[in-house]
């Protein structure tokens, strides 16, 4: 596999994740001690967590998902230009 269709593939699974986290704090049910939720928040939370410190909620919504694929991007483009 090259390596640029390895990374594509790594910061789509990432996407996903974060996509899924975002989805699955709107069920307040969720165990996040549980699998799969468990994999899920430990992906997640170290790429949400530095945007939430700089970011606060506005009327209860949580905009720090929004800078956190915004960075991502900007990331995996440089990457991709460097290769």
């Amino acid at each position: 596999m090259e390596l640029k269709e390895a990374l594509t593939h790594l910061f789509t699974l990432l996407y996903l994740i974060l996509l899924l986290r975002i989805a699955l704090s709107w069920f307040p049910r969720v165990d996040w001690y549980k699998q799969p939720f468990k994999f899920i928040n430990d992906v997640a939370e170290p790429i949400l967590a530095p945007f939430r410190r700089i970011i606060p909620p506005i009327a209860g919504i949580d905009f720090s998902p929004i800078a956190a694929f915004f960075v991502l991007q900007i990331i995996y483009s440089l990457i991709l230009n460097i290769l």
